[in-house]
């Protein structure tokens, strides 16, 4: 037989059938006891019977005129008899018997006595030097009777008291078991980036050593998990000074040399310092977006974030190539103005990078916190669209990209508790990509997502 996986349903039927088999135990024992008991009982009262008629029989007997003459009791009124006697002489002639006796349940004298047969237990005793005997004889049917009778009586309430104590005990291990079930909810509530202690104060002492274990465990994690951001994050720091300096020395390289050749490889080692540059800056904003606070306390507007990543970029990459379109109310918003704009700009250049180089690149910010970057271009399958928002994951292998964009920007989104919706074709188009991303603000601060995407990463 196969044990229920639940521990719960495994307390309640082991607690219930312990409960059962004491209960059966304690019945049958205390049965067995009062059986005894009634044995006891039962032959006293079988004696005091026969003493207490041979007296009253011997009397009868001798004042008779005739000897010798068998007289049966008449009944006073209809009753059960359990107990019967017969009065006999030394000759075994009946003398007195009680109106229910059988003189065939009586077996021949053979002393005072307890005697049993096959069906009945008897008491004998005798007067008169052993001249007139009386036997006394009970049913066993009847002490079986009240055997059986004490046995229901023990037994039936089990039939009711069990079912209420496995209620009783279910709802008892239940109610023990809900300070484990609120440590679960707990824990399924945290997001996959939130590795802090779970409170555990109210576990019983039994589960509190493994819920100390798996914090232990979430600690560990959590400085792993920091400490390799703290590395990328300085990692990619420190690099930008020697990565500056090699930059400035290729193309000195290439503005005092008049050797094509010699310029030609300055300039290929001066795009690969740049590409360096970038992927150690989207590190250091991938560190910022999985480990950093993204949540001020005041809530600011994005508008003015916007437009300045906007027209940074515009200015950077793609003059005329960026319609940006915005409300004429302030967008308020708690997220940290910084983590936003990191967001708005990798959106924003994976479009210039990834789309038509002719078409125009679409930003919109909605007044209720949408955030929606758009281009022209070739239309991705959704296996592409799913597989951009990993890391070091590029929509077009031949692009400078670092593969690092979109994730930074689906960080920042888990981070703040929302997503990034990916969409290919736009949405009433019949190409490009579409991204949105539904940001918190004060007017809506609750999950909201539009179809949208962007075609490749950084």
């Amino acid at each position: 037989m196969r044990l229920p996986r639940s521990l719960q349903v495994r307390l309640a039927l082991s607690v219930g059938l312990v409960l059962t088999a004491l209960w059966l135990l304690s019945a049958t024992i205390t049965a067995l006891t009062l059986r005894a008991e009634m044995d006891e009982v039962f032959d006293s009262a079988l004696r005091e019977t026969a003493e207490r008629l041979l007296p009253l029989a011997v009397t009868d007997i001798v004042g008779r005129e005739t000897e010798g003459l068998t007289q049966r009791l008449a009944p006073i009124r209809e009753h059960d008899e359990f107990f019967t006697y017969l009065v006999r002489d030394a000759e075994g002639r009946i003398l007195l018997q009680s109106h229910a006796a059988d003189p065939e349940v009586f077996p021949p004298w053979d002393g005072p006595g307890f005697r049993q047969t096959a069906t009945h237990r008897l008491y004998g005793d005798a007067a008169l030097q052993g001249t007139i005997r009386i036997t006394v004889a009970e049913p066993l049917a009847h002490r079986l009777s009240v055997a059986r009778e004490i046995q229901m009586g023990l037994g039936l309430p089990l039939l009711i008291v069990l079912p209420v104590a496995l209620v009783a005990i279910v709802l008892a291990v239940r109610l023990s078991f809900e300070s484990l079930r609120r440590f679960r909810t707990r824990l399924d509530a945290r997001g996959a980036r939130d590795l802090s202690e779970v409170p555990a104060e109210d576990l019983p002492t039994e589960i509190a050593p493994l819920a100390g274990t798996l914090n232990s465990l979430l600690a560990r994690l959590r400085a792993a998990f920091e400490a390799e951001r703290s590395f990328a994050a300085n990692a990619a720091h420190e690099l930008r000074t020697p990565l500056a300096g090699a930059i400035a020395q290729a193309q000195r390289l290439r503005s005092e040399t008049a050797d094509p050749a010699a310029e030609a490889r300055a300039a290929e080692i001066e795009a690969t310092l740049k590409r360096l540059t970038r992927l150690s800056e989207g590190l250091m904003q991938l560190a910022r977006a999985e480990g950093g606070r993204l949540r001020a306390d005041r809530s600011a507007d994005l508008r003015a974030v916007a437009s300045l990543v906007v027209e940074d970029c515009a200015l950077a990459r793609a003059p005329g190539r960026i319609a940006l379109s915005q409300p004429d109310a302030p967008v308020m918003s708690d997220i940290d103005p910084d983590a936003f704009a990191i967001l708005c700009r990798n959106l924003v250049e994976n479009a210039l990078r990834h789309g038509a180089e002719t078409a125009p690149v679409e930003v919109t910010l909605t007044a209720e916190g949408e955030l929606v970057v758009a281009n022209d271009g070739h239309v991705l399958p959704r296996e592409a669209l799913d597989r951009l928002t990993s890391r070091f994951e590029r929509g077009d292998a031949r692009g400078d990209g670092s593969g690092l964009g979109l994730a930074i920007v689906a960080a920042i989104a888990d981070r703040i508790g929302r997503s990034l919706t990916l969409v290919s074709p736009r949405p009433g188009r019949a190409s490009g990509v579409q991204a949105s991303v539904r940001l918190p603000t004060d007017s809506l601060d609750s999950d909201g997502t539009r179809d949208g995407g962007v075609a490749g990463t950084r």
